[in-house]
């Protein structure tokens, strides 16, 4: 059999112990399920419910609002069958903060309990002491959603349409609401407060990596790399193949002719060792993580091998990290590597915090010729009138 356990506070009897006193310690809860094989519990704020696995349902708890089903408002202090859902076979339950919902082997929605919010969906504010059936002229439902934080409800058809009812940002929706969500978790992320998920999340690692998992993992693994780059005096492993699919220059370094006298180790001395790992790196995840001041040598970088979207990245980076401490030497290097959004956008940083900026050594270092085209452009934007 399968057994519940509850415990904790129990000042309406929602532990099910026979009692209103605070249960310390995990209890069986018996009475009328002590031979019922418990399939599904939900637990609301104080009340607690169970399915057995011939699809009866059992509330018991706080009732002052009608959410045990039982067609009274008298609280259980012990587990009792919703009788009112005699017939039917529950597959599902779930539980708001005052109201429950049952969903049957038909695909048919049961709803009672409190109704401030309209949460129970029948298109009024009434509450309801004994189930009422929901969405009757919509098509077969799967999938049931509420949580005890909230006074919402949802629901997932068949072919995947997800509706929610009830307490929405303020607002109260009276009757099934059909939302552009694909599942009914995230009715709950986006409207409960705090966002929440609806049932627990279990994380099974059954250890498959999709292909770019599989390439993240193998960059700079001597275990599988057939080529090495030296910079700095520091090894980056790699593999030919990856290297030839994602980036033209290296495609034609490793032509044919070329292979047949192939190094095992390339030096590279133009670039420091952050930058070319970086780059390396970026074929293999599309990710660029950089500060700000190697994103300019990695944008040199790519202005040389013609990585466009790798440029773009960098300039995305540089953009991120200005301050008025680096903000000119950006400036010189977006004018160097040619990159005119960028320089356009240092540019006007430089401008609005002109007087701070001058100040830096930075200011004071750079070309003669960038300072001139600096200040004849900063006087044509009104940078020097009183």
């Amino acid at each position: 059999l399968a057994l519940v356990f509850a415990w904790g506070y129990n000042n309406c009897g929602q532990v099910g112990s026979g009692s209103t006193a605070n249960q310390p310690t995990p209890r069986r809860v018996s009475c009328c399920l002590q031979n019922k094989a418990v399939v599904s519990i939900a637990c609301g704020q104080t009340s607690s419910m169970a399915v057995s696995d011939n699809g009866e349902v059992y509330c018991w708890g706080y009732n002052g609002n009608g959410q045990l089903g039982l067609g009274n408002n008298g609280n259980q202090l012990t587990p009792c069958r919703v009788a009112a859902l005699q017939g039917l076979c529950v597959l599902q339950i779930a539980s708001g903060y005052a109201h429950a919902l049952a969903l049957t082997d038909e695909g048919l929605l049961y709803s009672w309990g409190a109704n401030t919010y309209g949460q129970l969906g029948t298109g009024n504010k009434i509450n309801q002491l004994s189930p009422m059936k929901v969405m009757a002229d919509k098509e077969r439902i799967v999938e049931i959603a509420a949580c005890h934080s909230t006074h919402t409800s949802a629901a997932k058809t068949q072919s995947g349409h997800v509706y929610m009812w009830g307490q929405c940002r303020g607002q109260s929706l009276t009757s099934p609401h059909l939302t552009h969500f694909p599942c009914t978790d995230d009715v709950f992320a986006c409207f409960a407060a705090p966002g929440v998920t609806w049932r627990l999340l279990s994380i099974e690692h059954d250890g498959f990596l999709t292909v770019a998992q599989s390439l993240k993992k193998e960059f700079d693994s001597p275990e599988t790399s057939d080529l090495k780059f030296s910079v700095d005096g520091k090894f980056i492993h790699v593999h030919k193949a990856v290297l030839k699919i994602r980036c033209e220059h290296f495609r034609s370094m490793f032509q044919s002719h070329w292979n047949e006298d192939m190094k095992e180790v390339i030096e590279i001395d133009q670039f420091s060792y952050p930058v070319y790992r970086s780059f390396l790196e970026f074929l293999y995840t599309d990710t660029v993580d950089l500060p700000p001041e190697d994103a300019i040598g990695l944008l040199d970088l790519a202005t040389a091998y013609c990585e466009n979207r790798l440029k773009r990245l960098c300039q995305h980076i540089i953009k991120r990290g200005i301050s008025v401490e680096n903000a000119f030497s950006l400036l010189s290097a977006a004018v160097r590597y040619d990159a005119e959004d960028l320089e356009e956008f240092c540019f006007k940083f430089c401008v609005n915090h002109l007087t701070e900026v001058t100040q830096t050594s930075a200011f004071w270092q750079i070309d003669g010729n960038l300072l001139k085209e600096f200040i004849r452009r900063a006087s044509r934007c009104g940078a020097f009138k009183n």
